[in-house]
């Protein structure tokens, strides 16, 4: 896990993963795989957390203003 979108970048170019996310349930990011689910166990019941998941060639910056604007046009997201 990482703090922040350019941990999460460094975090993906290490690990040679294609996407980034950030976890809004726990605020926490991070660096995945094509179709990999974040969330927690709760219960012994996967409970999938709501993520902004974006490919890890976008800078940081660019990656700060893409969730700027998504949290911009969907604020009850």
């Amino acid at each position: 896990m990482a703090g922040s979108w350019k941990e999460a970048k460094k975090q993906a170019d290490q690990e040679k993963l294609p996407q980034v996310y950030h976890d809004c349930d726990s605020d926490r990011y991070g660096a995945c795989g094509q179709g990999e689910q974040q969330g927690a166990f709760k219960d012994g019941v996967f409970v999938e957390h709501r993520c902004i998941c974006m490919p890890a060639h976008l800078s940081a910056e660019e990656l700060v203003a893409k969730e700027r604007i998504f949290r911009h046009e969907n604020p009850d997201w």
